[in-house]
């Protein structure tokens, strides 16, 4: 059946983009970062994936992934969970070229 296995060459592809997505490199990947700390934070406060996800109105599912590196989480679950943790949550910008000093560095001067 040519249809089953296309869905079953889209699914190794979608598992080979998950395995790559997971992996950490050597600046560590934002979200497998995340999740390492949301682990680290609820366990230091003896919560259960369930209880998180009550405190945080998801599912115990939802907090599983997450932690698993399964699926990058939305911003506003990722505030939900950092206010249920009682942590902040910081996004840092971080330029992957070198901006030319002297130049405006493609800034308004006019922008307030």
């Amino acid at each position: 059946m040519p249809d089953r296995e296309l869905m079953a060459s889209r699914r190794r592809s979608l598992e080979r983009l998950r395995e790559r997505l997971a992996h950490v490199d050597e600046d560590g990947w934002l979200f497998a970062a995340i999740a390492d700390q949301v682990v680290e934070q609820r366990k230091a406060r003896g919560l259960s994936q369930r209880e998180l996800a009550e405190l945080t109105g998801t599912t115990q599912s939802a907090i599983a992934r997450l932690e698993s590196g399964g699926r990058p989480p939305r911003i506003d679950t990722l505030l939900r969970i950092a206010d249920a943790l009682d942590c902040g949550l910081v996004v840092e910008l971080r330029p992957r070229t070198t901006i030319e000093e002297g130049g405006d560095g493609g800034h308004d001067d006019d922008a307030a």
